[in-house]
Formats: structure tokens, sequence, C-alpha cells
């Protein structure tokens, strides 16, 4: 009985670790979303990826940065984390010609992301058949999904 018991405590103590290391690790698989600009960043950092909404040709991604009032999409090519809470993202637009890095920084306490576009291109969306830059620094929410916002 003693032996189940400490097999128990110890199986409680293994799941709980593993769970803190997901939760670190799954602050790079969400969805994210900018209501100034109405934007938004699908991530899945983990090695699944996700499928770009209407645009399957380009299979699975780690993730891609969209807005809400325009169909165009920027796609996130590869990744490397650069620390505890930040990861560098290479960027694409959809049609291939225009690139971007980025450090997208998770901020714990406040439970939000910071997008800071160091180099190539600017972000940039159509919103009433007029070119928007996006700011190279942009903070992000937590947040459901974009169905959600329409």
């Amino acid at each position: 009985m003693k032996r189940l018991l400490l097999l128990l405590v110890f199986a409680v103590m293994a799941l709980g670790i593993m769970a803190q290391s997901d939760k670190a690790e799954s602050a790079f698989n969400t969805y994210v979303y900018n209501e100034e600009y109405q934007v938004y960043l699908d991530l899945c950092l983990d090695g699944e990826g996700v499928s770009v909404p209407g645009q399957d040709v380009f299979g699975v991604v780690p993730g891609y940065f969209g807005a809400v009032r325009d169909s165009r999409k920027w796609l996130i090519t590869s990744f490397k984390h650069s620390g505890k809470n930040s990861v560098k993202l290479d960027i694409v637009n959809d049609y291939g010609s225009e690139d971007l890095t980025a450090v997208l920084t998770y901020n714990a306490k406040a439970g939000t992301y910071t997008l800071k576009q160091t180099e190539g291109s600017r972000l940039k969306i159509v919103v009433d058949r007029k070119w928007v830059k996006i700011p190279t620094e942009l903070e992000f929410v937590p947040h459901d999904r974009v169905a959600d916002l329409w």
C-alpha cells in the first residue's frame, strides 16, 4: 500500500512538472489580436502548424498574420526561440514578393504579446482599397478567433 501511495505521489508530481513545461511552450501556440488595427496572429510553433484559411496551397505553416478587413495573409515560414519568452519569426507575404524578420515577445505578467519588426519590408494590409502600414511595434492580446470579430 505504501508503494502504491508513493508511486501515486511521484506520478502527480511528474504530471505537475510536465504541465508547467507545456504551459511555457504553449505561450506561442495561440491566437492573438490587435483591436486598433484589427489584425491577428494565428500561431502554432510546437511543430503541428496551422493551415491558412482559403489558401490551402501553402500547406501547413508555423503561423500567419492576417487582418479582419483584408483577405491577404503574411505567412510565418520559420521561427527560432530567442529566449524564454521570445521567438524570432521569418515572415513572407502570400505572393512571396516581400519578407521581413520580427521578434514576438510574450509578456507573462500582462498576458500580452509584442511583435517588433526588425528587418525587411513593413507589414501592411489593405483597408478601403488603400495600403495601411502596420507599426513596427504592435501589442496583441489573446483572443478566441477572428470569426468572433466580424
